[in-house]
């Protein structure tokens, strides 16, 4: 296994506006607006490109660290 499947896909759902640029640019169909906010449906889809974290203007999805938020 690489270092980079080792990454976890983390969101931080009280950040979240929903403004679904995430899952618009997600490749895999991995996530989805619930409820108004962000929600992983399939981690298991998830190939860890990054788009997510990369496009998301408030920080709300990070891949790697931990879900405190410290990397």
């Amino acid at each position: 296994m690489t270092a980079s499947k080792e990454k976890k896909l983390y969101v931080k759902k009280d950040w979240c506006k929903g403004c679904n640029i995430c899952v618009a640019f997600c490749p895999m169909n991995t996530l989805e607006l619930k409820d108004g906010k962000i929600n992983i449906k399939d981690i298991e889809s998830c190939t860890q490109c990054g788009r997510c974290e990369l496009l998301c203007p408030d920080y709300a999805i990070y891949l790697g660290g931990t879900e405190d938020g410290k990397k």
